[in-house]
């Protein structure tokens, strides 16, 4: 995977083809929200001012009345677009019949870090001949429950959408036609070596600052530059660094910078099967998806992200107890509700919040406790009250792993699932290990040591098939889960058992290089890639690197269609991508996953 994808596009092909494929789409963000950026030029997806409130640009999920904000040449044209390296910003380059132009976007930062406002600027350069864009910012209704309006003063014209106000901001070149409440029309033509630039500036609910365009122009570089020192201090030179440096940087996107929290995902509603309901809210910070994020970023050496996160669990487990997720500000999550959109590709329902807020699940202990234990063998420290706060969810996992939960992927039926099972063998094995060195109060050692090996054997009871020779997804079932793998990964006893558990979901869940997440989705939904990179992994770790090697690297052949940033899921059939994106869970597999094919330690 490149960075890179070319393709073929018309001005017209949205109203021919309706959506874009999701490959198509490339983010941006600037640590506390993330734009989805079309091969067109078609910001589709914009939460303003941050990664969960409401969209100001969902056409995404709305194709014909979502708010947008278009910025495409006005006749056919081939497209090609990158990263810029080592960086998050995005320069796509347009050749039509007439010339070729550069459009270089970038949610912008400053010297001193992250701005006190939203601000998305786009940078059109000439290349050869002249190109003409249409542009068109459109704003969204957020399913018609609110209605924009633009206000004049002496000072500047603005917009409002609910509580978000934004002005747009641009060079002396480029012309705006129509002013209207629903939105703007205008275009911008460059010829070799001419330069305009056309930007938004947004907050909600405080007063704007109206940033000259030659200054929003220049910050373009400013982010750049801080993107490119950020991941020059990764400490990383094993295998297919590149893809390990584009999967970071993606990882980054996620971290939302005010508090440290961790999103899964930066959209909503992305289906998981085109045309099905499995659309879900990914935009929250999960324990599991934030702990697996955590232990990437340690293995790399993004530590103060690593930290930060850290710390943001540690508080939300002390302040709310052991729940799945949170929002992004720490505060838990409300009632789940329908959004009266389309959907991608008529995917219905579109939904803001999750149900998972209210589930119980024992991989929460695990997750926790497992990065609290890679947190202190990396040489750090924790303070007293964090490690009261893991001892206390230490007890609680002794307390509670004899209970049914939703599992790993968060199921309605709650059942004895055999990785929740296995996640609170791992939360007891890790609190076991961090009292013995100290690092928490071991008051409940004992406990906890024998509830560990009381796990141990009503897996080994209870969750084993001799028919199938593998474990299975809970006891008396015969289908498999392909999140299995992890308990590799977490060094859970038996590995002829896990080797032969693992060629079993290969035989079972594997569809070419890739597997679904159990048996009995494969009509609902696609293919899920985390699972793919965590039995790559493990039969890495089971010692058999060179077939693993090659798998990976078959593996990420298939992914090589987007820009790079990951999704959820992908068809295995025709090899769309399917889910939320740009998708944590799937960049940080693919990082620990090179780690351990580079041999490094897990």
């Amino acid at each position: 995977m490149d960075q890179r994808s070319d393709d073929i596009h018309t001005a017209a092909d949205r109203r021919t083809l309706g959506y874009l494929p999701l490959s198509s789409y490339a983010a941006i963000g600037d640590g506390r929200s993330v734009a989805l950026i079309g091969t067109d030029g078609s910001i589709d997806w914009w939460c303003v001012p941050n990664l969960d409130t409401p969209p100001m640009f969902d056409r995404l999920l709305a194709e014909t009345s979502g708010g947008c904000f278009l910025l495409t040449p006005d006749e056919p044209f081939e497209v090609s677009r990158r990263y810029l390296d080592g960086s998050n910003v995005l320069e796509t380059t347009y050749v039509t019949m007439s010339g070729a132009a550069r459009l270089t976007e970038s949610l912008n930062s400053g010297t001193a870090g992250r701005l006190p406002w939203c601000e998305l600027a786009r940078r059109v350069e000439g290349l050869s001949g002249r190109v003409r864009f249409r542009l068109q910012l459109r704003f969204g209704t957020r399913a018609d429950t609110i209605c924009p309006f633009l206000s004049r003063n002496d000072n500047a014209t603005t917009f409002h959408a609910g509580s978000v106000i934004g002005m747009l901001r641009y060079s002396e070149g480029v012309e705006i036609g129509e002013e209207a409440d629903d939105g703007i029309l205008g275009a911008i033509e460059v010829g070799a070596g001419e330069r305009q630039v056309v930007a938004i500036i947004a907050g909600e609910d405080e007063p704007l600052v109206a940033e000259a365009a030659e200054t929003i122009d220049r910050r373009i570089d400013t982010t750049d530059a801080e993107w490119r020192e950020w991941s020059g201090n990764m400490r990383y030179d094993g295998l297919h660094r590149p893809l390990v440096l584009r999967s970071a940087l993606a990882l980054k996107l996620l971290l939302y910078s005010p508090t440290g929290a961790i999103a899964a995902a930066a959209t909503t509603s992305l289906p998981e099967g085109i045309g099905g309901t499995k659309n879900y809210d990914y935009r929250y910070a999960w324990i599991r998806d934030a702990s697996y994020t955590i232990k990437a970023f340690m293995r790399i050496g993004a530590m103060a992200e690593a930290k930060a996160a850290f710390t943001w669990l540690i508080k939300r487990l002390d302040e709310h107890g052991a729940k799945v997720c949170y929002r992004l500000d720490g505060r838990m999550l409300g009632e789940m509700r329908e959004v009266d959109l389309p959907g991608y590709r008529d995917s219905r329902p579109v939904l803001a919040g999750n149900q998972a807020a209210d589930q119980h699940q024992h991989g929460i202990y695990g997750d926790i406790l497992e990065t609290a234990a890679r947190f202190v063998a990396a040489g750090h420290v924790l303070d007293p009250k964090s490690a009261a706060t893991l001892a206390r969810t230490a007890d609680e996992c002794a307390e509670r792993w004899r209970q049914k939960d939703c599992g790993i992927w968060e199921l309605e039926e709650r059942e004895h699932y055999t990785m929740s099972k296995i996640s609170a063998w791992q939360a007891l094995a890790r609190a076991v290990e961090l009292a013995d060195g100290g690092h928490i109060p071991g008051t409940s050692r004992e406990r906890w040591a024998r509830a560990r090996d009381r796990v141990v054997a009503w897996i080994d009871e209870n969750c084993w098939s001799e028919k199938l020779q593998s474990y299975v997804f809970f006891p008396g079932s015969t289908k498999l889960d392909a999140s299995l793998a992890l308990a590799v990964r977490f060094g859970f006893d038996g590995r002829e058992r896990l080797e032969k558990t693992l060629r079993a979901i290969d035989r079972e869940l594997r569809r070419g290089e890739l597997h679904y997440r159990y048996n009995g989705v494969e009509k609902d939904e696609g293919c899920f890639l985390a699972c793919s990179f965590w039995v790559v992994e493990g039969l890495a770790l089971l010692g058999h690197r060179e077939e693993a090697c090659g798998r990976f690297d078959r593996l990420v052949a298939l992914l090589d269609a987007g820009a790079g940033i990951l999704p959820e899921m992908m068809d295995p059939e025709d090899f769309s991508f399917l889910g939320n994106m740009p998708q944590g869970l799937t960049h940080l597999a693919l990082i620990q996953t090179a780690a351990t094919l580079s041999g490094e330690p897990v």
